[in-house]
């Protein structure tokens, strides 16, 4: 493995930058800030656009309006008077009288609404003179030197109070310019107000436009720059360049993030350091392993052969002498040949099935799909004298067919029905229940019999190798069966285990992995495969 690269280092502890959540956090307030003095400037402009343009509607208007009718009504006074002197008749009085009350309520009007404006109220005090003036000096002294039933006045008097009343029209006038001004002035000021609100806003949509724009910067230099260069750091890594280092930038969370990533290549590295060194033990193993298993071959091939050869020697020639000096032989002797012969038998027997069993996985190793009916079938077959002396009786449904090596699972329905006829119960024939069922694709297989069963407390010891749990004298046997059968199915993927709440003899289930055949809709009905007798 190559060494780690020191381009990880960082100029700098993180903790001495700012985070992303802090450089956003700034810019927010000061994004905050700025509106918000945007917000009271807008508003104090708003506020003064809504006086001025209040103060125009509610006090500048009515007061030219009340103005107008001001004017009007010492206008209706001077016809009032200039029709009494003309004809002299006392009804054209009446329009006097009423344009006096006209004119106190417009000028009471006037006087509330330009309250607040000083040039205004002293234009009205001088309007209000002038026509004081000329009804006490001009219109109330015509009218009384003209009584009902007099001559109407000459036009001379006529002209006169025209005349004076043209003082009074004109400062009517000036006070009505006077208010046009202050119009005007409240129109000039609502416009500024108005430029004043509409800046502000424009402002505060170019604050807010420069703040987003900000923000797109910052988010690409200070975030997504750093970002992207890590993120092409880890693909470079995660390619297969384990000795690439990487170099945390950017904020200080990001590089805490940076610096996490590269403790955990710096762990991989390590990590893949140790994996390199443990394959290349395991290699060695393997290698070992292989070499073991040519001596095991060289080994099993001994014992088929070279060791076989003199135990059936010694067997032969124990037998020869047996039967050439049988007369000059005690009966002493006689039993020391037999236990010679017996011995080299069971010899020969044991390294048969230790050979077998050895075999299993290595021999064995074709997989191909085995019809289980022609497995039992074989076992059956090869049973066949076993099962007739003890006039045994097998019951199994039709089986499935599986993915395995048809001689072991042949061998493996061997064993299990040789012991549950092995292991009968005397004077009882045996009967062997075989059954079948599926889940999720894997089959489960029960073995059970009616024989002496077998104690819960060996379970697992009737696995074992050469593990025995009956005298020789009383059931034959070396003690590899069960061993044989577990070696066999464990091959096959499967587990094999003695149920112990079976009470009516032994129940061995194994499981073997295989699809449900095409047309088999769960377990089939259960069939007496073969029942033979002694006679048979």
């Amino acid at each position: 493995m190559a060494d780690v690269d020191d381009g990880a280092t960082v100029t700098g502890p993180p903790g001495s930058r700012w985070t992303t959540q802090r450089w956003f956090a700034s810019v927010l307030v000061a994004m905050v800030v700025l509106v918000l003095a945007g917000a009271v400037v807008g508003a104090q402009a708003l506020s003064r656009t809504a006086t001025v343009s209040n103060h125009l509607s509610d006090r500048v208007s009515p007061a030219r309006t009340a103005v107008v009718e001001f004017g009007a009504a010492l206008v209706t006074q001077e016809i009032g008077v200039r029709g009494y002197l003309l004809s002299g008749q006392r009804q054209f009085l009446e329009p006097y009288q009423q344009g006096i009350a006209d004119e106190q309520a417009a000028v009471a009007r006037i006087r509330q609404l330009l309250s607040t404006e000083p040039l205004a109220s002293a234009g009205l005090a001088d309007a209000e003179e002038q026509a004081r003036r000329w009804r006490t000096t001009v219109a109330d002294p015509l009218i009384a030197r003209h009584q009902d039933g007099a001559a109407p006045a000459p036009m001379t008097a006529v002209m006169q109070s025209k005349i004076a009343f043209d003082a009074v029209r004109a400062s009517v006038a000036v006070l009505d310019g006077r208010l046009i001004e202050i119009r005007q002035d409240g129109r000039a000021a609502l416009d500024q107000s108005r430029q004043v609100r509409n800046g502000v806003f424009v402002f505060l949509a170019a604050v807010l436009l420069a703040f987003l724009v900000l923000i797109a910067v910052l988010l690409r230099v200070v975030v997504l720059r750093p970002l992207i260069q890590l993120s092409r750091a880890v693909r470079r890594v995660a390619g297969g360049d384990f000795a690439h280092g990487l170099t945390p930038a950017g904020p200080a969370d990001l590089a805490r993030l940076g610096h996490d990533v590269e403790a955990m290549r710096r762990r991989l590295v390590d990590g893949l350091a140790t994996s390199q060194r443990a394959r290349e033990q395991l290699e060695q193993q393997q290698r070992e392993l292989q070499r073991s298993n040519a001596d095991l071959e060289q080994f099993a091939y001994v014992a088929s052969h070279d060791l076989q050869e003199p135990l059936r020697k010694v067997a032969s020639f124990c037998q020869l002498l047996q039967r050439r000096y049988a007369d000059g032989l005690d009966e002493r002797a006689q039993q020391y040949i037999g236990f010679a012969v017996d011995g080299a038998s069971r010899m020969q027997t044991l390294i048969n099935d230790l050979l077998a069993f050895s075999r299993i996985g290595r021999v064995h190793k074709a997989v191909q799909p085995v019809d289980l009916n022609q497995t039992v079938a074989q076992a059956e077959e090869s049973l066949a004298l076993a099962i007739g002396e003890s006039g045994g009786r097998i019951v199994r449904p039709t089986l499935p067919t599986v993915p395995g090596d048809a001689t072991l699972l042949t061998m493996l329905w061997q064993n299990l029905i040789g012991n549950a006829i092995k292991f009968r119960r005397p004077g009882q024939p045996p009967l062997i229940h075989i059954t079948a069922d599926v889940d999720d694709g894997v089959w489960t297989f029960g073995v059970e019999d009616n024989g002496i069963g077998i104690d819960p407390e060996f379970a697992g010891k009737i696995f074992v190798i050469f593990q025995r749990l009956h005298p020789r004298d009383s059931y034959p046997g070396t003690g590899i069966g069960l061993a044989l059968c577990k070696k066999i199915v464990e091959h096959h993927g499967g587990e094999i285990a003695l149920d112990a709440s079976y009470q009516q003899g032994a129940r061995l289930v194994f499981t073997l992995a295989g699809a449900e055949p095409a047309g088999r809709s769960g377990e089939a009905p259960a069939r007496e495969s073969l029942t033979l007798t002694a006679n048979e």
